[in-house]
């Protein structure tokens, strides 16, 4: 079990763009990414957080871990049902016209201070990309709170984060058709 050093949002190297990352994966790189995974997983078990004093998370790019290459993990439990990805290359490749955003507000491991205000994003988005759970290069629909979180690890390849998508000027501006998640 690796716990990683996430990079925080005063680093420059966050804002930069990631490389593609080439195919057949290595086994390096494919245990960095199941490290990801892991590393997801105990940050969301509570007794375990607390003993490697860990925030909770969903998502985990490469950048935020120091590697510039455009791979990110994904893991959600949502209802009775768990969303477990390890993304190589992710592209969108389609998006749906409906907004959706997070009434709370996003988060992130890499960002400390808190940023109110809403992140729209697609409610909707389909991504190609090589799953290494899977060894195989997928087309993946991703719908509701899982396509915001995709989105999110998506942004940190191009060196975006969330508050980067906040309006400034009315940051809890409401849009009509958005879903509130």
């Amino acid at each position: 079990m690796k716990i990683f050093k996430i990079v925080k949002d005063s680093d420059k190297n966050l804002r930069k763009k990631c490389l593609e990352v080439s195919l057949p994966l290595d086994e390096e790189t494919k245990n960095t990414l199941l490290e990801m995974i892991e590393y997801l997983k105990i940050s969301q078990d509570e007794e375990k957080a607390k003993k490697y004093n860990l925030r909770s998370g969903v998502g985990l790019a490469a950048p935020q871990i120091g590697i510039q290459k455009r791979m990110l993990a994904i893991y959600v439990q949502l209802e009775d049902k768990v969303y477990e990805y390890a993304l190589v290359n992710p592209k969108i490749i389609s998006e749906s016209f409906r907004m959706a955003y997070i009434e709370s507000g996003e988060g992130c491991l890499s960002v400390d201070k808190d940023h109110k205000g809403y992140v729209y994003r697609h409610y909707k988005i389909k991504v190609n990309a090589f799953n290494a759970l899977t060894n195989k290069e997928e087309t993946i629909e991703f719908k509701g709170y899982l396509a915001i979180v995709a989105q999110h690890e998506i942004d940190h390849l191009d060196g975006i984060l969330y508050y980067d998508r906040i309006n400034k000027l009315n940051p809890f501006e409401r849009r009509n058709s958005a879903i509130s998640i």
